[in-house]
């Protein structure tokens, strides 16, 4: 098959082919070092472009048998084959064929591979302060054959060992501890790992460079010492706070210890900041690398330093789900992140001093959750994986946070430590091996005593969000006389679902908005009557959903949502306030309530939250819609008002708060008229002080871009700030504040920078699109609605698949929000049926986002 991709049923064939009875005892056996191996040495002394890559891989085979091993290279120098020469033509197409296997067979493949800067493969990275070197792999999906050959699928797990020689000066790591190198005398050294346990291609690893570290160590429940590392660059080195780290990562492992029941099953554990990262973290086994956002230089938000913890842990939990049991394709994605989503987030809540991460994770994960399974492309938890295009897009709201939400409501379903106890034979039973659903569900329903075949077909294998609406009758003394939950599903979904869930029932009271009663319960089908919660009396507000065991969106009465308007920041328990801002969105977002309304809440109520992740994502939500929620006639007035209002808030907020922060920035960004960009420079340039505000480096960046995109700070002005900070984040900053300056020249240099041109970093490339897609900028934009759909095509055939989602995404010209950008995305999509279905998920989620717009202007406008 041409190209770089790789279907499920050409993967099963090659399991089928590779092996499968010694492959199968190996599993049976759970024998870490049964069945196939590679012996990998890589020459990083090649210069700038190209390392050496010799990759001898043993592997059993179906005698007489073809098949082919993944490879991406830039040149094939040599194969060998059972002491036979083959051809170099064999290899094409990211292939190299392989013909007359034996039941014995041993390949040699000599090559040169290619580094990157897009983040996959083998990344690459210059730092700007010292011009030292990093390296650092990121194989998930399918990307470690950029670095080596490989059978290419999780299910074909082996052992790894890596041979490395690299300049003497540098640290080498991966996933085995790191040896003492073996140097040379020419200023190159070679490091000989120890080989792997059996584990899958895509979290195998390596990290190669002048890093900084620091180490310490801690005892498994095993009595196993397991050595710690904490690593980052140079440069960015007085900024890593290594000490809290190893506290959190001691924190995780006697937790997940206890909860799994199974110890660590990995020799070290290496945690390491690197550079141009494009996620947050890969759990490669014990070398977990991290984005550098994780390395504060400047202040950060508590939603920040919180996020940081749970991502920790969310790697740590893949160490046991997902690296020692780990799906067999990739339509049992969710087996890995949804389970870390869940378990990284019960972990911080129980084990760390955030004890209010399900806060947390209703605000962030929760929203996420129901955006992406309101989108066209929303998919079942358990997805159709058909090729590596498909999981590539698949990294979503549903694969993480709706699942994480689903496995919470299972966990009290069939009650915590029965989930627990499932967890621990499932991790036991299939250690080193890999599963699918039905595996983790056996264990499940043998430590609950319940069938969840039935939960699995609702919850897991159909797509959609129900929504739970109250009914309430009263009498005229206000005595609830019927209380019911209604549910209903989309047209195109229209499972209707059990759930658990509470009922709360809120008073305005002393001044706070406080529980004063509360009911769980179950609630199934299209109607469940509540007949515990009659002859109560109504209170001040109805919260569905009240402590969010559900995965469902819910509404609020008009009694309910007028006393949420008027209390919001009243209500004690945060959790509570998160459901209540939560619902109010998703009723904006669905046009059943005005956008104005919105804004009105928000701006009365954010000032007195206190939990950071939830005044985070409800700012961005109240940028959203102002920026493209209100009917266009009011959008100048509306984008004023609430740039005004931040502005407000932040001269209100507590000295040196966290809040403070984050109305600055959000003022910043949502600057619209000249006297806001005056308010701004002067902040930036000291001459409006807030007590306890400092303008630090990453504030005055975020200054300046807001400043660039009202056309108040130039090119020369970012030159400067960009010579005083000359490092990798200022150069993000500098792309972006450049795409941001509102001209018609600044625009189209923007553009071409990132569409005639291909050897931009993957940091500069989403820098440069945000600052392109700024809403202070939207009247620039309707020029490249028609260049947009001329590129997608050749940018999807030309690119690597996280270069070209970037762009996009990134240059969809969204801002506009109008009756144009939706015709001309429905003409491309009718015209364009045949392309690569992952293109058109990202078109098509494009255009839903414009349609959700464009219904919510047209309720506003009412």
């Amino acid at each position: 098959m041409p190209g770089e991709n790789l279907t499920r049923i050409e993967a099963q064939e090659r399991r089928a082919i590779i092996d499968p009875s010694a492959l199968r005892q190996a599993q049976d056996d759970a024998s870490p070092g049964a069945g196939i191996s590679y012996e990998v040495q890589l020459d990083l002394m090649k210069g700038a472009d190209v390392f050496g890559s010799r990759t001898l891989v043993r592997f059993g085979a179906t005698p007489g048998a073809d098949t082919f091993i993944d490879l991406i290279a830039g040149t094939v120098h040599s194969i060998t084959l059972n002491g036979a020469d083959v051809p170099v033509s064999a290899f094409a197409d990211s292939r190299i064929a392989l013909t007359g296997l034996q039941t014995e067979n041993e390949l040699i493949v000599d090559a040169d591979c290619l580094y990157t800067n897009t983040g996959e493969g083998l990344h690459r990275f210059v730092d700007p302060v010292d011009g030292e070197v990093y390296l650092y792999s990121q194989f998930e999906v399918p990307d470690s054959r950029r670095v080596f050959a490989v059978f290419e699928q999780p299910d074909l797990k082996a052992t790894f060992q890596f041979t490395v020689t690299a300049p003497e000066p540098w640290k080498v790591i991966s996933n085995s501890p790191t040896p003492e190198p073996k140097r040379h005398g020419d200023g190159s050294a070679t490091w000989t790992f120890e080989a792997t346990p059996r584990i899958s291609s895509y979290i195998t690893a390596l990290i190669a460079g002048p890093y900084e570290a620091t180490f310490s160590e801690l005892t498994s429940s095993s009595g196993r010492v397991i050595p710690l590392g904490v690593y980052a660059r140079k440069s960015l080195w007085q900024h890593l706070d290594a000490d809290y780290i190893f506290d959190k990562t001691r924190e995780g492992f006697a937790y997940y210890e206890e909860k799994f029941d199974y110890p660590y099953p990995f020799a070290k554990y290496d945690q390491l900041f690197v550079p141009e990262f494009n996620a947050g973290a890969m759990e490669n086994a014990g070398a977990v690398t991290f984005t550098e956002t994780y390395v504060f230089r400047s202040k950060v938000t508590d939603a920040v330093k919180e996020r940081r913890v749970v991502t920790i842990l969310h790697e740590l939990a893949h160490m046991w789900f997902g690296d020692l049991v780990t799906m067999t394709w990739w339509n049992d994605l969710w087996l890995n992140e949804s389970f870390a989503e869940w378990a990284s987030t019960i972990a911080t809540a129980e084990a760390t001093e955030w004890t209010e991460a399900w806060t947390t994770f209703n605000a962030m994960e929760k929203t996420w959750a129901y955006r992406q399974d309101q989108l066209p492309s929303t998919h079942p938890v358990v997805a159709t994986i058909n090729d590596l295009e498909d999981v590539q897009v698949n990294f979503d709201g549903i694969t993480y946070a709706k699942g994480g939400s689903v496995l919470k409501q299972l966990a009290a379903w069939v009650g915590i430590e029965q989930f627990f106890a499932g967890v621990a034979s499932y991790f036991k039973k299939n250690e080193w091996g890999n599963t699918e659903l039905a595996d983790l569900l056996t264990e499940l329903e043998t430590t609950s005593g319940r069938d969840l075949g039935t939960w699995s077909k609702k919850w897991l294998e159909t797509a959609g969000v129900n929504t739970l609406s109250p009914v309430l009758a009263e009498d005229a003394q206000g005595v609830i006389t019927r209380f019911a939950i209604t549910q209903t599903a989309p047209a195109d979904y229209p499972t209707i679902r059990p759930h658990r869930l509470g009922v709360g029932f809120y008073n305005v009271q002393g001044g706070a908005l406080e529980r004063v009663h509360n009911v769980e319960i179950d609630v199934d089908g299209d109607l469940t009557e509540v007949p515990q919660l009659k002859g109560l009396k109504r209170p001040d507000l109805v919260l569905l959903n009240d402590g969010d065991l559900a995965y469902a969106k819910i509404r609020l009465d008009e009694r309910s949502l007028q006393t949420a308007i008027a209390h919001l920041g009243d209500i004690a328990d945060p959790l509570a306030r998160s459901l209540v801002w939560g619902a109010a969105w998703d009723q904006t977002r669905d046009a059943e309530a005005s956008p104005s309304d919105y804004i009105d809440l928000v701006l009365r109520n954010i000032g007195r939250e206190t939990e950071s992740t939830t005044v985070r994502t409800t700012l961005a939500q109240l940028q959203l819609a102002a920026n493209a929620y209100v009917s266009p006639e009011k959008r100048d007035a509306t984008r004023a008002k609430v740039a005004d209002g931040l502005w407000a808030l932040a001269q209100a907020a507590e000295a040196g708060s966290d809040s403070q922060l984050q109305f600055v920035t959000a003022f910043a960004s949502a600057a619209a008229t000249p006297a806001h960009w005056e308010t701004v420079r002067a902040v930036r340039e000291g001459d409006v002080t807030l007590e306890g505000l400092d303008v630090d480096t990453d504030l005055s960046w975020q200054l300046l871009v807001s400043l660039a995109a009202g056309g108040v700070a130039d090119a020369d002005a970012i030159d400067a700030a960009l010579a005083a900070d000359n490092t990798a984040k200022g150069g993000e900053f500098a792309a972006q504040a450049r795409a941001s300056i509102p001209t018609a020249e600044a625009k189209r240099a923007a553009w071409a920078s990132l569409i005639d041109n291909d050897d931009l970093p993957n940091t500069i490339v989403r820098s440069t699109a945000l600052g392109f897609q700024h809403p202070a900028t939207v009247a620039q934009l309707g020029d490249f609605v028609q260049p947009y759909f001329d590129m997608l095509l050749p940018i999807w055939e030309a690119r690597s698949y996280q270069i070209a989602q970037y762009l996009i995404v990134g240059l969809y010209p969204a801002p506009l929000a109008n009756v144009a950008l939706r015709d001309a995305t429905r003409a491309w999509l009718a015209a364009n049926r045949d392309a690569a279905p992952a293109l058109r998920r990202l078109v098509d989620e494009n255009l839903a986002g414009v349609e959700r717009a464009l219904a919510v202007q047209d309720r506003d406008a009412q």
